[in-house]
């Protein structure tokens, strides 16, 4: 959805990605000059920047992000260039989600049982490796068309939780300090959204001179990328497998993960917050395009990924700056004012310079949302149990958006502004959430496999 073929009227301001630039600049720029007044220097000394095996994980975490990216940009667009009608793009959706639900909570049990997170990013990489293949090689009437569909499901799925836990698992067996861990949560949300816009130049870029070569030369990049990824991943960290047999740590997991309250409290939040972010990409270029307006969707896109690229610059100076709150009370203003502007979204369709700043608003709370909940899953959840935590908050959000997209696509029981106010209900349940943690949560887990 962030390609656009013909010339659109409305478009943002050039400025406005100069006024981002600047703020990100300025945001990282100065924050060790007020961090160093605000805190003592044995403090400041105590790793504050990732240490040199974080930095390797996070280019290859741009890698991945950019394989995800390649994909998103083209959206709807590829399926109406190939022919396909609004039914098979629904269904597509559909069974993407559907997918996701299904596989969702056996995933992280799955990795564990092949060898670790570290297994499951190389199969991440497997598969987009098998989709740009399919892609580049196979044409797209092929009876088993879908089949593309269902890989890049299973890998936006293990994207979601195989690299973070990952990295949580490999920053305690190497033993780094938690602050290098804490600083590494908001890179990996800062330079996915720069993979992202890299990855929308790029699509864009290819499909500039001819679209037939354009789309088939961004399944090529696409190879190339998967390639570099199965390269890294192989040659980088190899995790330690678990002492524990499989069959007893899926026992455990399920049983620690839904008795323990704070660790269900920060799966609703994650669930709400991730059904918010499907909803929207679902329904942005819909609601902006609304009653015949002509927009340069392909313009804006970056815009979104700038803001959310701020936002997640403003993590340090909550966590470590000047700033008293904490993460808890962050939260719970972060997703109230997520959820008024969604509701406004809902309420009012006209103004495109409105909604524009809304969606920006958006994804700057995201951009501070993703690594505050990383964060506190750190605090709150065992490392061995962080895969199969995010893995299983996200069942719930996926069931609800198939729910939806059955409801509106085939029943047109639903108007996609009501769709908008439910996500925007879930934010605000989301803050409430983080309230009940704030006053439930004050003594950190205690390791389970060591009780």
């Amino acid at each position: 959805m962030g390609v656009e073929v013909e010339n659109s009227k409305w478009e943002p301001n050039p400025s406005l990605y100069g006024f981002i630039i600047m703020c990100c600049f300025f945001s990282i720029a100065l924050f060790p000059r007020f961090f160093n007044k605000s805190v003592s220097p044995s403090a400041f000394s105590d790793q504050s920047l990732s240490p040199s095996s974080h930095r390797y994980f996070l280019f290859l975490y741009c890698l991945a992000s950019a394989m995800e990216g390649v994909w998103s940009v083209f959206g709807d667009f590829e399926f109406v260039y190939n022919g396909m009608s609004k039914e098979q793009i629904l269904f597509s959706l559909c069974l993407g989600f559907g997918s996701s639900l299904l596989f969702a909570s056996l995933l992280p049990f799955l990795s564990d049982s092949i060898g670790g997170h570290h297994k499951a990013c190389l199969m991440f990489c497997i598969l987009h490796l098998f989709v740009g293949t399919w892609k580049r090689m196979v044409p797209q009437s092929h009876p088993c068309i879908w089949l593309p569909t269902l890989s890049s499901s299973l890998a936006t799925s293990i994207f979601s939780f195989a690299f973070e836990a990952w990295l949580v698992l490999e920053n305690e067996n190497q033993g780094y300090r938690q602050r290098a861990l804490t600083h590494t949560f908001w890179l990996m949300t800062f330079f996915e959204s720069a993979s992202l816009i890299g990855s929308q130049v790029l699509a864009n870029w290819l499909l500039a001179s001819n679209v037939d070569t354009g789309i088939a030369s961004s399944s090529t990049a696409t190879i190339f990328i998967a390639i570099i990824g199965i390269f890294c991943v192989t040659k980088g960290w190899k995790q330690a497998p678990y002492s524990a047999p499989v069959k007893d740590r899926r026992q455990m997991s399920y049983t620690h993960i839904f008795s323990d309250k704070r660790i269900l409290l920060l799966g609703f939040a994650h669930a709400c917050l991730q059904f918010s972010i499907a909803i929207f990409w679902i329904l942005w270029a819909p609601t902006l395009v609304a009653d015949g307006r002509e927009v340069h969707l392909g313009l804006i896109y970056p815009c979104l990924m700038g803001a959310r690229m701020l936002g997640s610059t403003v993590f340090p100076w909550l966590l470590s700056g000047p700033s008293s709150l904490r993460i808890e009370d962050c939260l719970v203003y972060a997703f109230t004012v997520l959820g008024l502007a969604l509701s406004i979204v809902a309420y009012d369709y006209q103004e495109i310079g409105v909604l524009v700043s809304l969606f920006c608003l958006f994804h700057a709370g995201v951009g501070l949302i993703i690594p505050s909940l990383a964060r506190l899953r750190t605090i709150h959840v065992p490392n061995e149990l962080r895969g199969g935590m995010i893995s299983l908050s996200l069942a719930p959000a996926n069931a609800a958006i198939l729910f939806l997209l059955i409801l509106r696509g085939y029943y047109q029981k639903i108007e996609n502004s009501t769709i908008v106010a439910l996500a925007a209900l879930g934010l605000f349940m989301a803050s409430g959430s983080m309230h009940l943690l704030k006053r439930w949560g004050k003594q950190p887990f205690q390791n389970w496999h060591k009780s």
